[in-house]
């Protein structure tokens, strides 16, 4: 009865554009969108490298320094650099997207955004410089 097996009696074929994998390529808001959920790749390998390092700690000595040795090959540090750079990405868009979640009002105005997102950048400064000082044997 049927000569067509793709063919439905009574049922509409749905017209669906194609697109490009790419798509997010062509505006800059829906790349750093992309890029910044890629960037949460990155915070977890730095977690995981903490760990990695807390667990050579807890190992003694010899294991903690296999594992520095380990950190220092040329491809680690490539990783960890490119890691880095997406970190920052990631935390600067974090506390640019504060300012848009966090409305505050005082006297019935809304707070303008820099007065939010500077805090942020103060502390991270500050807390910084106080991680600095311990590492630095200050």
């Amino acid at each position: 009865m049927k000569s067509n097996p793709a063919y439905q009696e009574f049922h509409p074929q749905w017209y669906r554009t194609r697109v490009s994998p790419y798509w997010w390529l062509l505006q800059w808001s829906h790349a750093k969108f992309m890029l910044r959920e890629l960037s949460s790749v990155f915070v977890a390998y730095f977690i995981v490298i903490t760990l990695m390092q807390v667990h050579a700690l807890g190992q003694g000595r010899a294991e903690h320094a296999a594992f520095q040795e380990f950190m220092t090959h040329p491809l680690v540090v490539l990783v960890n650099i490119v890691a880095l750079l997406f970190l920052l990405l990631h935390t600067f868009t974090w506390f640019h997207i504060t300012a848009r979640a966090l409305i505050l009002r005082v006297g019935g105005k809304r707070v303008p955004d820099p007065l939010i997102i500077a805090p942020h950048y103060v502390a991270w400064v500050v807390l910084s410089g106080v991680v600095a000082w311990f590492v630095l044997g200050g």
